[in-house]
């Protein structure tokens, strides 16, 4: 099974910047668009791991105390270049306690021996995967918009374990939620 760690923003956060990411041209070249139930802040990582990992990983999950302050999505920009360009979404606010939190998370991991990856932690929502379906100018437009985006202020109230299903389809199932 293929297991995270994140935090979700509330449905009135993600209605706000899904309004704004369909009036991208990513939408309108049918490029890869992340469907906004998806959208998440990835605190570790763990990718594929036996399934009896599952227990101890929400376990280290609960082991995790906050808080963690109010976050807010806002602005936006690339990873990659070309067939492999990310649009994302940012994130302000409490990032400072949201770091602090997904040490946290990574550390309990770590304590029953489960391994998530040690990329730096760069707070962001993968909005969409347009590689090169877009013009340059519709990038260059889309880039614009998402910089300039500022959502609605929202408190972080859980971390959530996800299972994570890869496929034509793919889909998130939550295996466990903790308060922070």
């Amino acid at each position: 099974m293929r297991l995270f760690v994140a935090v979700f923003p509330p449905p009135d956060a993600v209605d706000h910047l899904a309004a704004v990411v369909d009036s991208l041209a990513v939408g309108r070249a049918r490029a890869r668009v992340t469907p906004s139930e998806r959208w998440h802040l990835t605190l570790a990582f763990l990718g594929e791991v036996p399934d009896e990992s599952a227990g101890p990983a929400a376990l280290a999950v609960s082991a995790v105390e906050g808080p963690v302050g109010e976050l807010r999505i806002r602005g936006g920009g690339k990873f990659g270049h070309g067939r492999s360009t990310v649009l994302w979404a940012g994130v302000e606010g409490d990032v400072e306690g949201l770091t602090r939190v997904g040490r946290a998370v990574r550390r309990e991991l770590r304590a029953r021996r489960l391994h998530p990856d040690d990329k730096r932690f760069a707070p962001h929502l993968t909005v969409a995967r347009p590689g090169d379906r877009i013009s340059h100018p519709d990038l260059t437009a889309d880039l614009a918009t998402l910089r300039d985006y500022t959502g609605p202020a929202w408190p972080v109230t859980e971390l959530v374990l996800v299972r994570s299903m890869l496929g034509p389809n793919p889909s998130y199932t939550p295996l466990a939620h903790h308060p922070v």
